[in-house]
């Protein structure tokens, strides 16, 4: 690791943390694999334990105390910036997360047809658009025993600042792929040869709930559970391509939870 306290919040170096979208980091700094910037020191660890290649680190003063355990073990070319924390705050417009930032080089994601073989529990999102919810369905996916997590191609991108930070580091812990198109037939079928009950979490009159659909599943426990976005909920061709539809029973007219707090029931009591 080599320490460089950047005096300037205007530094060049430090673009890659504050005036790059998420694009332009996947495109344009590495077109072969891209960038992600992990933010919070939680997430920071996670990625370092389950072997996400650092590119450059962003800390304040004190978080170059705190993390020194890590830090010891990065390689010599990787650059530490350390700034206050007010010159922090000041450069990314906002109070940087915990004080602690990583560029780190985007990991490569399995094939759908090996994450499948492997996997009993299948998380599926479609059009989760709020990386927050995103980061929120890996959270819970790790937390309550998902083999993994697809990712349909109208989802946020797992990897966006905002999704790692809230998984807390998670969506570097579960398996995931980008599903393939033409979505959602191909992996609907992919699914289905592979043994698995599909489960589409939808309202409908011929919708079951979440304890009577636990039945459906074989001795297996092979089991795909879909969820979808607050309001539009997953499209037509999602549900008509599922064994059945499930919902969590609700009190006082409520219709739905939002998808974070019923992906953490329906995981929960399926898985």
């Amino acid at each position: 690791m080599t320490t460089i306290r950047v005096l300037d919040a205007d530094d060049a170096r430090l673009d890659m943390f504050t005036s790059l979208t998420n694009h332009q980091l996947r495109n344009r700094l590495d077109p072969g694999r891209g960038i992600l910037v992990a933010e919070s020191e939680i997430a920071i660890r996670v990625a370092l334990e389950e072997g996400v290649e650092p590119l450059a680190f962003l800390l304040d003063e004190r978080k170059l105390r705190a993390m020194g355990d890590i830090l010891e073990g990065v390689r010599d070319d990787v650059p530490v910036y350390v700034l206050a924390p007010e010159e922090a705050e000041r450069l990314t417009g906002y109070r940087v997360t915990r004080g602690a930032l990583c560029a780190m080089r985007r990991p490569l994601n399995p094939d759908l047809e090996s994450l499948l073989k492997r996997a009993r529990r299948v998380v599926v999102l479609e059009g989760l658009t709020d990386a927050s919810n995103v980061g929120a369905a890996f959270r819970n996916a790790a937390a309550l025993g998902a083999d993994a997590v697809l990712v349909a191609p109208t989802c946020a991108d797992p990897l966006c600042r905002r999704a790692v930070r809230v998984s807390m580091g998670n969506v570097f812990r579960v398996p995931w792929t980008l599903a393939p198109r033409p979505w959602p037939g191909v992996l609907a079928d992919a699914l289905g040869e592979e043994g698995f009950v599909r489960l589409a979490l939808a309202l409908g009159d011929d919708a079951v709930s979440l304890r009577e659909a636990a039945g459906l599943v074989g001795p297996d426990g092979k089991v795909a559970l879909f969820l979808g976005a607050e309001g539009p909920g997953l499209t037509s061709e999602v549900i008509e391509g599922c064994d059945a539809s499930v919902i969590i029973p609700m009190a006082r007219g409520t219709d739905s939870l939002n998808v974070a707090a019923a992906s953490a029931v329906a995981m929960w009591e399926l898985f």
